[in-house]
């Protein structure tokens, strides 16, 4: 199983990013997935979360209404749009897969971890 993250980088408060993770080794269709992020010196925490089929999503408070996630299940791809970056949202970004029907946002119930993206937010 493999989950490959990309699309991080070095942008100016305000900017936009869009990450991807591309799946392999998984029925990506039977999995919800998840973006965590992990700042230096704080805990992981979930950013957004998607069902198998797209339709249903959960979002961190702290990102709702400037991200967007969505997956494409022909491409195995999960992304995440991020709009009207903030200097607080500079952290590793990791994408990840969950056997199951809900939209967990508990990180425990994530079996597979792509590595990280870095994202840094410049004031």
């Amino acid at each position: 199983v493999q989950l490959q993250a990309s699309g991080g980088g070095l942008v100016q408060a305000g900017a936009s990013l869009r990450l991807s993770c591309a799946a392999s080794g998984i029925t990506f269709s039977y999995y919800a997935m998840g973006w965590f992020r992990q700042a230096p010196g704080k805990e992981r925490e979930v950013v957004a979360a998607i069902s198998q089929s797209g339709s249903s999503t959960s979002y961190a408070d702290s990102v709702k209404g400037r991200f967007t996630i969505s997956r494409d299940n022909a491409k195995k791809t999960i992304y995440l749009q991020m709009n009207s970056l903030k200097a607080e949202d500079t952290a590793d970004y990791y994408c990840a897969a969950s056997l199951t029907s809900a939209v967990p946002t508990s990180a425990r119930v994530y079996g597979y971890w792509g590595q990280g993206t870095e994202v840094t937010v410049s004031s």
